[in-house]
């Protein structure tokens, strides 16, 4: 069976920017499993995935734009300290979590100033070219639950 939309993929993976230095992998014996088609993982990745079968290998490069996008100047914002919870000591490379009326936003803290805090709303991937190492370990068809779920279920049908 081949990778195609609306099928389950499982797969090995290894993730580095060009330097061959791992940054993400999939841990021993536990494949990454996602619904093809579903936009699960970058889609630079998936298009290149489409058509491979179960023990197929394969080295994928993609760009930013098919991987996190771009990194957008205009997602780097400056947050004045007095917005910051009384007791919060920013540090370089924390997270703060802003509320918005989509949910929660991860920002990334590049710089701390005395009055403010400089932080960064890009995805820590953004403007990166990304290099897989990838090896098809399953390829199945989905169930009817898991397409109308949108997402793929474990070993009997628990929701992961």
């Amino acid at each position: 069976m081949k990778v195609a939309n609306g099928r389950v993929v499982a797969l090995d993976y290894r993730l580095h920017l060009g330097d061959g230095q791992i940054i993400d992998q999939s841990a021993p014996n536990q494949p990454l499993a996602y619904l093809h088609g579903h936009k699960q993982i970058v889609p630079g990745l998936e298009g290149a995935l489409e058509g491979l079968s179960t023990g197929e290998s394969k080295q994928v490069v993609v760009t930013p734009e098919q991987g996190y996008g771009v990194h957008k100047p205009e997602g780097v914002r400056s947050v004045p300290r007095t917005m910051l919870p009384g007791t919060y000591l920013p540090q370089v490379g924390g997270t703060l979590m802003a509320q918005t009326e989509d949910g929660d936003v991860p920002l990334r803290i590049i710089a701390v100033n005395p009055d403010s805090v400089m932080v960064d709303l890009n995805h820590p991937l953004a403007g990166k070219t990304l290099h897989f190492d990838v090896t098809v370990r399953e390829v199945r068809d989905a169930t009817q639950e898991e397409l109308a779920h949108g997402h793929v279920h474990g070993p009997g049908g628990a929701h992961g």
